[in-house]
């Protein structure tokens, strides 16, 4: 099984982010989407409202 892992802010999801999760998708048996946290930068979502955008986003 190949598997990639995705890392992002994902402060919103964008177009281009769900893009590159489509192409991880056709690419890899299994995609993990990590949520990166840096404490040096000032967020508009918490990371959960961040995951629930993505997930609200992508297949299941």
């Amino acid at each position: 099984m190949r598997t990639a892992v995705y890392a992002g802010s994902f402060d919103p999801p964008t177009n281009g982010h769900l893009w590159m999760i489509e192409q991880g998708l056709a690419l890899f048996d299994r995609l993990i989407v990590a949520i990166g946290t840096n404490p040096s930068k000032s967020y508009t979502f918490s990371v959960a409202e961040r995951l629930d955008l993505l997930r609200a986003s992508t297949p299941p």
